[in-house]
């Protein structure tokens, strides 16, 4: 195991930074986050400093890694201080850049952990799903978030992704971790999920819209500088189609419930803008307080000022390296 953890992280070192993302980053960052940029720019562009979670798998638990992780210091997330976070969601983190193996995908053997960002586990605690409630993942590929949705309750569940190859990718995953008679009752749909919310008004409790968006961390190590330099011009783009999807969330949404939108990049344009927009145009939608969340995981993550209540942003730190991860609430 050891070796391949070298491996891996060998691997992570070769990657190279693309001079044409990193260069758009110094000038939009340096102006949106100040003097934080410099650190978070620093655990950004060194892969060795990053840090991996492990959630288990209730489906599967792994009792004897659990014991194996504890001896070497690995600790729970929150440590069941939030006032929502379910008991049948296990997650540990490492304080040090260590990484597990990741496990393949077996037919009709399920995985006993998924490796991910901790800091993606916050849209997912925001929504306080509770079993029985009916969910929309509206751009559930690669499926991490469902998986971890599914950890929390046992909700009537749609998962969509308009995107067949991603489609197929989250499928995959929901095979991976979830037993056949739960998956059996999980929808997947491929619609647009523009669409979504005039094919189907009014009819979920909860909706995840976990968007497309500038995924600071895979862009930064762009192997075609093209295909980059693409990326940049095109990223003006991308609030059009959060709104878009948000606009859509809030027609599937029924009244009185939650709706929580979230990205893994730290830009403005696609954060607070796009929810300032949506709050200004929504005469239906309302803001939820969740600094109260920022507050009781400081232990865990580096927090940067949102200027908004009802969102948070995670970046990067020494430590810490969770997020980018932009977490906003809503409530129709």
């Amino acid at each position: 195991m050891l070796t391949r953890l070298k491996a891996n992280s060998e691997g992570k070192l070769a990657k190279q930074i693309c001079k044409v993302v990193l260069d758009h980053f110094e000038k939009q960052y340096s102006k949106e986050l100040g003097d934080a940029w410099s650190t978070t720019r620093n655990i950004l562009t060194s892969p060795s400093c990053w840090q991996y979670a492990v959630l288990f798998n209730r489906f599967n638990y792994p009792f004897e890694l659990e014991k194996d992780l504890l001896s070497k210091g690995y600790y729970t997330l929150f440590q069941g201080s939030l006032p929502y976070y379910p008991e049948s969601m296990k997650c540990y983190l490492s304080r040090t850049p260590d990484r597990m193996p990741s496990q393949r995908h077996q037919m009709r053997n399920l995985k006993k952990y998924y490796l991910l960002n901790a800091a993606s586990l916050l849209p997912v605690l925001a929504l306080e799903l509770r079993d029985g409630e009916k969910v929309l993942d509206l751009c559930a590929a690669p499926g991490g978030k469902s998986v971890a949705l599914l950890q929390c309750a046992y909700p009537g569940y749609l998962c969509n992704e308009f995107d067949s190859l991603r489609s197929r990718w989250l499928r995959q995953t929901l095979e991976s971790f979830i037993p056949q008679p739960l998956v059996n009752v999980i929808k997947v749909s491929e619609l647009d999920g523009r669409e979504v919310g005039d094919a189907q008004p009014e009819t979920f409790d909860k909706v995840l819209v976990d968007a497309p968006c500038s995924n600071d961390r895979s862009w930064l190590f762009s192997s075609d500088s093209q295909k980059a330099a693409c990326r940049v011009s095109q990223r003006r783009k991308l609030p059009i189609l959060q709104k878009e999807l948000l606009r859509s969330a809030i027609k599937a949404l029924r009244p009185g419930g939650l709706l929580v939108y979230s990205t893994c990049t730290l830009s403005k344009a696609e954060n607070q803008d796009v929810i300032s927009e949506i709050l200004n145009s929504c005469s239906n939608i309302v803001p939820v307080d969740i600094k109260g969340m920022a507050r009781t995981c400081s232990p865990d993550f580096t927090f940067a000022p949102t200027g908004q209540e009802c969102g948070l942003l995670v970046i990067p730190d020494k430590g810490k390296a969770w997020g980018p991860m932009y977490v906003a609430k809503l409530q129709k």
